[in-house]
């Protein structure tokens, strides 16, 4: 199963991999939604949509709709608290 960016849990991180869709937003791209960018779950709105991501530092919220659509390689935490 490919994850993607509505996966992400709170606090969680991936790495863009590629686009499901070809046609995503230019304005995400421009943001720095591009493969190979990280990219952090902050928060979810109260009806699980939208979902509101890091991405290498610009805070966007996006339709959980369209972050199916980004797929991702989950960086997966190394250390125990």
């Amino acid at each position: 199963m490919v994850a993607t960016v509505a996966d992400l849990k709170y606090g969680q991180k991936g790495i863009i991999k590629e686009f499901s869709e070809r046609l995503l937003p230019i304005k995400l791209m421009e943001l720095g939604c591009l493969p190979g960018n990280s990219v952090e779950l902050v928060q979810i709105a109260p009806l699980n949509d939208p979902i509101y991501i890091n991405v290498n530092g610009s805070h966007i919220a996006i339709r959980r709709s369209l972050a199916k659509e980004i797929e991702l390689d989950i960086i997966e935490d190394t250390f125990v608290l």
